[in-house]
């Protein structure tokens, strides 16, 4: 693996995924790119296990100016073809597809700014945890782009149409505050404290039955990928399982007793 990506695997649950160019605001340059790309895909085989004791993923940066800043410029103005910019938008669009798949929450730890490709990253984790310093926003337009890693669509489903259309277009920068607000942030924390916020973030979801958290994320995606009346069989199709599990059943007989007690 290269050292651009760490990853860390955590006792308490967390894998941390870290971006690690502190030099370039951690900006992905091609190499960085399949890195990341290469642990999301060994993420995800470690994830079919339902056994598994990874209980959620948390994306962060090195150092504390920057979760991530996209692409690095610097690496991909030697791409003009577009041929080559149509493999690196599907290298990190697909990427990011796999990331959100993950069957466990994936928590953005974002301390600085994550600015251009680094919010379309942002955007496709779950949950956001943003110190006070971050800012967030989609600033393609400015270089006469347009996203290219989904980040269009997962604002737009966040923000809805209007003010979706309004943060491309004027390639809006939000403050942590701002970004709380919109609906963009999970948690605001003080500066220096997005990784720590993201933990406590896991201990919440470590607490809890890792089948029931993995249902409740797979039913919340069939709301954002079907139709309402499927969406609703998916979330039905989860529920017995759970029923004539371990915890519920544990669960029901702690509270019969508690009644049948004087």
């Amino acid at each position: 693996m290269a050292d651009s990506i760490l990853l860390e695997q955590r006792p308490d649950g967390a894998a941390i995924v870290t971006f690690n160019r502190p030099a370039v605001h951690n900006a992905l340059d091609r190499a960085a790119m399949r890195a990341f790309a290469h642990v999301v895909a060994e993420l995800a085989a470690e994830l079919r296990d339902p056994a598994s004791p990874m209980r959620a993923v948390i994306l962060t940066g090195a150092g504390t100016k920057a979760f991530c800043s996209g692409g690095d410029l610097a690496d991909l103005a030697t791409q003009r073809a577009a041929d080559e910019a149509a493999a690196m938008i599907r290298l990190m669009g697909d990427a990011l597809l796999a990331l959100e798949r993950l069957p466990v929450p994936v928590i953005a730890a974002i301390n600085g700014h994550a600015l251009g490709g680094g919010s379309e990253i942002a955007l496709a984790c779950d949950l956001r945890v943003l110190d006070e310093t971050a800012r967030l926003g989609l600033l393609q337009t400015r270089r006469g782009l347009i996203t290219g890693w989904g980040g269009g669509q997962r604002l737009l489903r966040l923000l809805g149409y209007p003010r979706a259309l309004d943060a491309l277009l004027s390639a809006r920068v939000f403050t942590a505050p701002e970004a709380l607000a919109a609906g963009l942030a999970n948690r605001v924390v003080p500066a220096g404290e997005a990784l720590a916020g993201a933990l406590a973030l896991v201990e919440t979801i470590a607490a809890l039955d890792p089948a029931v958290v993995r249902a409740v994320k797979a039913a919340l995606r069939a709301g954002l990928l079907l139709p309402f009346e499927a969406a609703i069989e998916a979330e039905r199709a989860l529920f017995p399982p759970l029923w004539v599990g371990d915890t519920h059943v544990q669960s029901l007989e702690t509270f019969i007793k508690g009644q049948r007690q004087p």
